[in-house]
């Protein structure tokens, strides 16, 4: 809420003195108000219940919003720099004071709201995603008050088209990373802190495992992993040490940051119907 009143008072204050940076940045601001609205929807979804058609639940909607998010920031971006450029080839003369004095609000309000998200932010890529949004408002708010007083003492009205641009490169810098790791999560790729080498080390060193292949590892939501795998054993393998096989691969998975493990046993030199 105090996000959305502080877009209300750029808006205000961009249109009354002419201000492209002010404007730009309430168009960021109004954005994450949007996606900040959309990752609490998704932390609520991430915790519905499993049924019978949505067997995971709704936990991937934590990633969508991710993605989402990075898509509307970057697409932001155009418009914002086609604006400075028109504005930079003609200047208007802008109040410093105003654009300081509102950038400076901006500084305390997302200042305060990043703080919240900063406990969870490696635990979760969609808070993470809030997290970066805010505190690149907040270095932004911060650069557009040394703008302000620049133009009040310089007159370089110049200056507010060219920090619009400043704030479209911040935007990128923040979001690229986000966009790269939710596309990457939503196409069911490995995830970021998953290092594969790591499960077939840790699957090969357990007593009575002779290997291990279709490896399968994909992210459930922005907070929770899957694997499936076939681990390859001796015929004379028993059911009983089978079980103690599986229970210390999912140990060892837990370990690795991997919460949902599906684990299929498959005798040596027998044919599993894949391309092994």
């Amino acid at each position: 809420m105090l996000n959305f009143i502080f877009v209300i008072v750029e808006v205000i204050a961009g249109f009354s003195i002419h201000s492209l940076s002010l404007l730009s940045d309430a168009g960021h601001n109004l954005a994450d108000v949007g996606t900040l609205a959309l990752s609490l929807l998704a932390y609520r979804l991430v915790k519905v219940k499993a049924n019978e058609r949505y067997t995971y639940g709704y936990r991937k909607t934590s990633i969508l919003v991710a993605l989402f998010n990075a898509v509307v920031l970057l697409a932001s971006i155009g418009a914002i720099i086609y604006e400075a450029i028109h504005r930079f080839l003609s200047p208007e003369p802008l109040p410093g004071t105003t654009i300081a004095l509102v950038a400076g609000i901006g500084i305390v309000i997302n200042g305060f709201t990043a703080i919240l998200f900063l406990k969870d932010k490696e635990k979760d890529l969609n808070i993470k995603s809030a997290y970066l949004h805010l505190l690149s408002d907040a270095l932004v708010s911060f650069g557009l008050v040394i703008a302000g007083i620049l133009i009040y003492y310089t007159n370089w009205y110049w200056l507010d088209p060219v920090f619009s641009i400043i704030i479209a490169v911040v935007i990128v810098l923040g979001t690229w990373n986000l966009l790269r790791h939710s596309l990457r999560l939503s196409l069911d790729g490995v995830p970021p802190e998953i290092n594969i080498q790591k499960i077939k080390e840790a699957a090969l060193k357990t007593e009575g495992v002779l290997g291990i292949h279709h490896l399968h590892v994909w992210a459930i939501s922005t907070t929770q992993n899957a694997l499936t795998a076939h681990i390859l054993v001796d015929k004379n393998t028993g059911m009983e040490q089978i079980h103690r096989i599986k229970d210390h691969l999912k140990h060892e998975m837990e370990h690795l940051n991997i919460q949902h493990i599906t684990l299929e046993p498959e005798i040596k030199d027998e044919n599993c119907g894949e391309d092994c």
